[in-house]
């Protein structure tokens, strides 16, 4: 169950079998997920068959899987119900379709540009709190299908009333149990499909003895009682409306879900990447979500982005190749298209017992071992991570985790400037620098000069030390400044050539030595 490193070879059976469990798990949530945009269910669909499809042939993680996502129906949320109000439901969708092109647009130039790299700087601890947030938003997220809308008082929720709780909760152990120990004797078969079957069969069994188990139907039907089937026709081209003033209303919900959408691919892709041992590729991962998304919006869906829960169903069931997602997406074609009849009678535990075991399996129970072994800035930085994207949104969670971390690391660099004084043959005070010359060292390395009290000249050897911005060339000329106040020669010696050119640029410095072969660069726009 906390397995934290899945080592199974490829293999086209468990490919396909994985593929067709992760069918199962993709529908309720695609259903869910619509409802949070305020779109039909069949949109939502769509957006996972076509998601799962492009991004297992195009994408640059095979063994991820893609669907519609919370995270993406919730910024396109406020779009919806805002335009549904003003310009008609109809015209909502429009917009909604044109803001996924856009989205798609934005993620495949961010692949092209090859941006996606810079998603391996992310820190371990930020990587750890989101893993944990994630864990933590699954597990919760099952509650929620213990209630049923209560239409009689619009906006609120009831606990299921004809479905007794205590065969529900035993519903969702025997799910556990099965996912848990069945792999012990066999893998040929994934454990969360035999799960989910086995389960099936026990609510079919109940039927005759008038037990009712609530059921995908029962959810559908529960949030919009006019819908009596998952069922819904092949998705078909759409050209959704093209122009100025609709670019300009759905550009900032497009930008905004083109980056928490990647942000959210990109981590999962990191966390299959440790969990399987193997490495994708980011900026073909990012142009695959693109173009998912661009085809979402010509044939009706709502868009989304990777699944972690979905993924981890994947990864643990054995499905390792492209075909483990393609499979799942054709699957879930022919789910709603041929098969609703059968997917609408699986019990709902089955599939909420299933996400626990993700939940319980993703959250890195490690981390809980290392709040004594590793720095408390760490420490704060996953227990931050974790609770804000928990309460808030997993994009700004790692935002947040990454500018903690940077100001962290920047404290501790700036630290480490330090000085040894001396004087030279020719009576000159010599401060021989150690350390970098930073935006966060610049305060310190100002603070190290004795202006009043040097002589006539003062040399800065930079033999053991870098220029590393344009903070630390401010405050070189800081430096001069301050010394020409006090009709004092300042002289700095072994310093790189880009940096010398630059820092000649202080008026009151009287001598640079240049070391030739030092191919130190200055990081600023003008060397960009």
């Amino acid at each position: 169950m906390l397995q934290l490193i899945i080592k199974k070879n490829k293999s086209i059976q468990h490919d396909i079998l994985s593929g067709l469990t992760v069918a199962l798990a993709l529908i309720p949530e695609a259903i869910a997920f619509s409802f949070v945009a305020h779109v039909d269910p069949k949109v939502g669909l769509y957006a996972a068959f076509i998601m799962g499809l492009i991004t297992a042939i195009f994408g640059g993680r095979p063994g991820m899987i893609s669907g519609a996502t919370g995270a993406v129906a919730i910024i396109y949320a406020p779009l919806v119900i805002s335009l549904t109000k003003t310009v008609g439901a109809a015209s909502a969708l429009q917009h909604l379709f044109l803001a996924v092109i856009i989205m798609g647009i934005i993620q495949v130039a961010f692949g092209c540009l090859k941006f996606g790299k810079f998603i391996r700087l992310i820190p371990h601890s930020v990587m750890l709190g989101f893993v944990n947030g994630l864990a933590i938003i699954i597990f919760k997220a099952q509650f929620s299908q213990f209630y049923i809308a209560d239409h009689l008082n619009e906006g609120t929720f009831k606990l299921i009333a004809n479905n007794p709780l205590f065969l529900m909760f035993i519903l969702i152990a025997i799910t556990m149990i099965i996912c848990h120990f069945l792999p012990k004797l066999t893998k040929a078969i994934p454990a969360t499909l035999v799960a989910i079957i086995a389960v099936t069969l026990i609510s079919l069994g109940l039927e005759p003895l008038n037990i009712k188990i609530y059921t995908v139907l029962d959810f559908v039907s529960n949030m919009d009682p006019t819908k009596t089937t998952i069922a819904a026709s092949f998705p078909s081209f759409i050209l959704p409306i093209f122009s100025l003033s609709a670019i300009k209303t759905v550009l900032p919900y497009s930008i905004l879900a083109a980056f928490v959408g990647l942000i959210e691919s990109l981590m999962t892709l990191i966390l299959i990447d440790e969990l399987t041992e193997t490495r994708g590729k980011s900026n073909k991962e990012s142009i695959g979500q693109g173009i998912a998304n661009i085809a979402n919006g010509f044939f009706g869906g709502m868009g989304g982005c990777a699944m972690i829960g979905q993924s981890m169903i994947n990864i643990r069931g054995g499905g390792r190749g492209r075909l483990s997602g393609i499979t799942a997406a054709i699957f879930l074609l022919i789910f709603f298209v041929f098969g609703a009849p059968l997917i609408e009678i699986i019990p709902l535990a089955a599939l909420i017992g299933v996400m626990f075991m993700v939940a319980i399996a993703t959250f890195e129970w490690s981390s809980l071992r290392l709040f004594n072994k590793i720095p408390k800035a760490d420490i704060f930085v996953i227990i931050i991570v974790s609770v804000t994207t928990v309460i808030v949104d997993l994009a700004f969670a790692v935002l947040l985790g990454i500018i903690i971390t940077t100001m962290v690391f920047a404290w501790n660099q700036g630290k480490k400037i330090k000085t040894t004084l001396f004087i030279n043959e020719q009576g000159h005070k010599v401060y021989q620098l150690e350390g970098p010359l930073f935006f966060g060292s610049a305060q310190s390395f100002k603070e190290l000069f004795e202006f009043k009290t040097d002589p006539k000249h003062v040399v800065i050897d930079f033999k053991n030390t870098r220029v590393y911005d344009h903070s630390g060339l401010e405050a070189l000329q800081n430096i001069s400044d301050r010394y020409n106040k006090y009709n004092k020669k300042l002289h700095l010696i072994n310093i790189s050539k880009e940096c010398g050119e630059l820092i000649k640029k202080a008026e009151h410095i009287v001598e640079l030595n240049i070391i030739e072969d030092l191919n130190w660069h200055l990081a600023i726009d003008k060397l960009a």
